[in-house]
């Protein structure tokens, strides 16, 4: 190149190409196109850190927006390496048992009676210690992995439901989150069905939780209306936070709505929120439909809901999520008392 932005100038025109659409069997697509630049010697003295740092600054541009270029600059792209980092190790975590299951518990409104667990997603990374969720759920979204993930929480939950009834505890409902991801793979309830059979646990003590928009995507309710034949509760999680329209509630095959802890923290603090929640509980009666608060962590909290009418309670002001071995200790003390 003749001079440093001959790169940049070359990148340009390649993403400018990609806006013209392609054709395949007379129907038009477009791709687009994301880019990363290294450049000699600044970037690097050798091929192979050349094209490393190429890789860094190519997924800097993706976590920009996609369709972009950048260049290496040995600071911004720092962020975006240490993505890349987390997406290769969790490539591997599944099959090192990396992953594990903790269970949150859901009480009874009123009678604080056990009624259900949740299950949630754990990684402990030997290195990197526990990461968080919200740091590799999107990343096991964007890669597809979350698609052999769920399965496997779908599994494991079931089967440590059944191994909790088969211990002589009251029978339970154990509650999996599921991912659009899911869905778009096309054979969910084929995936369900296979982990309640490998486990022996009864579909009616089974909840799947699904957001508003996955509820709200028409081709997805061939799928919700089998789940539901199947004798499976389904249940709208995070109910409330996203765009949709009050009306789809009736046509769903749903049974629960689950109320955001977005709208809990509120309860005592801003009158919307609890006008909210108040018209959530109208409908979700109306409608025939049972309700769990997730997130409840004051007194405060617990009694404006109990005080409405809320079916069912989560959160840390009884119980925090916990490992099997720890949720076993739970339910002999509380089935003690």
């Amino acid at each position: 190149m003749e001079d440093p932005e001959a790169g940049t100038r070359l990148a340009a025109q390649v993403i400018e190409l990609f806006r013209q659409p392609f054709y395949l069997k007379g129907a038009e697509y477009y791709l687009t196109a994301s880019i990363g630049i290294a450049l000699y010697p600044d970037h690097g003295a050798d091929a192979p850190t050349l094209v490393k740092h190429a890789d860094k600054a190519m997924y800097a541009a993706k976590e920009a927006g996609k369709n972009r270029y950048k260049c290496y600059d040995g600071k911004g792209q720092a962020e975006a390496s240490e993505l890349m980092e987390l997406r290769n190790y969790l490539r591997k975590a599944l099959s090192r048992g990396e992953l594990e299951l903790y269970y949150q518990p859901q009480i009874q409104a009123g009678s604080a009676q056990l009624v259900g667990m949740e299950a949630l997603l754990r990684w402990n990374h030997p290195k990197l210690g526990p990461v968080s969720p919200q740091q590799f759920i999107p990343l096991a979204e964007e890669t597809g992995l979350i698609v052999e993930i769920g399965e496997w929480v779908l599994r494991v939950a079931c089967a440590q439901n059944k191994e909790w009834q088969e211990a002589g505890f009251p029978e339970l409902r154990i509650a999996v989150n599921l991912s659009a991801r899911q869905f778009a793979s096309g054979d969910l309830a084929a995936s369900v069905r296979s982990a309640l059979e490998a486990s022996g646990l009864e579909p009616r003590y089974l909840e799947l939780e699904i957001t508003e928009n996955m509820a709200m995507k028409n081709e997805n309710l061939p799928t919700l209306e089998l789940l539901r034949d199947m004798g499976i509760t389904l249940s709208i999680d995070d109910f409330g936070t996203q765009h949709s329209s009050l009306g789809y509630l009736k046509s769903l095959p749903i049974s629960r709505i689950k109320i955001d802890r977005s709208f809990v923290s509120g309860i005592g603090k801003d009158e919307r929120d609890e006008a909210i929640i108040h018209a959530m509980m109208l409908v979700a009666r109306r409608l025939k439909l049972s309700v769990v608060a997730e997130g409840v962590e004051t007194e405060a909290q617990y009694r404006f809901l109990a005080e409405h009418e809320c079916d069912d309670i989560q959160g840390f002001l009884f119980y925090r999520p916990q490992p099997a071995e720890l949720i076993r200790k739970v339910l002999l003390e509380h089935w003690k008392s």
